[in-house]
């Protein structure tokens, strides 16, 4: 009888343990995970639509509880500097009690409906001076102004931009004297972020109110780093219009206070000389007896700035053309943040036709955007009816054929 009562004994205890040890490791499970650094590089927010990377399962989640804000709020100490993205109202908005604002020290045409937040006396009177002395001449060459702002999460360490809205652009449609503007925002001088907005159609005073979120960007890099926003006018059947660029670097700003609202005026874009589009590096062969041309794209340099980084990511398109019809196409791979890119690729085409008469090569050298459209940086033309060297180049390449010969080109506009 002592037996089955000790084995009896001894079941029970496995079987409590083995419960304990069960919710022990559930719970450590369920810590761990809210704990957990969210996988995305930025959170898009649009108009209240809040979405977080830590809870995200295919679903919008649209503001915050009552009942856990009112929770949150008493547990938040008042001096902590924590910004809780949960904490917005259905219309996208912070309540009153959030950390406090910190002023922008060189403010200028600041919106009071939007910016109700910022303290009367933050814009200086030397401001309001200079905007009131502005002359009609200057008042003709604005492109507008860009109302943003900027704030850091020490607790998510995560970057928050807002583009807010943007003031007095200029018409860029003709016809409607009306503009459908978006902007493309940049993170310089990496470019690993970019982002853009929606477009706003027909209108000359866009509200955007969309927020991203940059995690993993350690709050010691911020005074490295820029950011570029790009205004531009969308157009269906033809390229985008370039209204102008804002260039915001982050040295001295200071962002451990709280949010920070910001506004600048958007300026020209500076469009590169045509004189200075670079120059390319091509080596040709003609092979008579098997009809085919090889051509290597060897190196490229002096390329101008596609960006306020200074730095483009290069590649080249080659097309083959036929009689003004394009039989082939090929491309090299992008060389990140260069100037002077090394590519040594080689392609060989089949040639329709006997000898090179009706053969003419197109080459485009692009920077490489995976936010948008790659924007072409110079042009080259080789063929009989080129002229300057892309016409010097070919003629020697017919006369002496199996031979590879290799000369600079200089690069035209795109």
């Amino acid at each position: 009888d002592e037996i089955p009562t000790v084995v009896g004994i001894f079941s029970a205890f496995g079987l409590v343990f083995s419960v304990s040890l069960f919710a022990w490791i559930c719970c450590q499970r369920k810590s761990s995970k809210s704990n957990k650094t969210p996988p995305y590089k930025f959170v898009h927010v649009l108009k209240g639509v809040d979405i977080y990377p830590e809870n995200l399962n295919s679903k919008k989640k649209f503001g915050a509880d009552d009942k856990s804000e009112v929770k949150n709020k008493a547990a938040m100490p008042k001096s902590s500097l924590h910004l809780d993205l949960e904490k917005r109202d259905l219309n996208g908005n912070f309540p009153k009690t959030n950390p406090k604002i910190q002023s922008s020290p060189d403010l200028e045409n600041l919106s009071p409906k939007h910016f109700s937040e910022r303290k009367k006396d933050s814009v200086s009177p030397d401001s309001l001076k200079s905007i009131t002395s502005l002359s009609s001449e200057d008042k003709q060459d604005k492109l507008g102004t860009l109302f943003f702002s900027l704030e850091y999460n020490f607790e998510k360490k995560a970057f928050v931009v807002n583009i807010k809205e943007a003031r007095g652009l200029p018409a860029m449609d003709e016809q409607s004297m009306t503009s459908d503007p978006y902007i493309k925002m940049t993170i310089l001088p990496e470019k690993k972020h970019k982002v853009k907005t929606r477009v706003l159609r027909k209108t000359l005073d866009p509200a955007f109110d969309e927020t991203f979120t940059f995690y993993g960007i350690p709050y010691s890099q911020i005074q490295d780093l820029t950011l570029h926003f790009m205004i531009l006018s969308f157009d269906r059947f033809s390229r985008d219009d370039v209204i102008g660029e804002v260039l915001i670097p982050l040295a001295g700003i200071e962002l451990s206070e709280g949010r920070l609202l910001m506004d600048r005026e958007i300026i020209k874009r500076n469009v590169r000389k045509s004189s200075g589009r670079g120059e390319l590096l091509i080596s040709l062969c003609y092979q008579s007896t098997t009809n085919t041309l090889t051509v290597v794209v060897l190196k490229a340099r002096h390329l101008p700035k596609s960006d306020v980084s200074g730095l483009s990511d290069p590649y080249v398109k080659v097309n083959l053309y036929h009689a003004k019809k394009r039989i082939s196409k090929k491309k090299t791979h992008v060389k990140k943040c260069t100037p002077n890119a090394v590519f040594n690729e080689l392609f060989v085409f089949d040639i329709p036709c006997e000898g090179l008469d009706d053969i003419s090569i197109e080459f485009l050298v692009l920077d490489s955007d995976r936010g948008s459209r790659n924007e072409v940086i110079g042009r080259l033309i080789l063929g009989s009816s080129a002229e300057g060297t892309g016409g010097e180049h070919w003629k020697e390449i017919c006369e002496y054929p199996r031979r590879q010969i290799a000369k600079w080109h200089m690069l035209c506009d795109g």
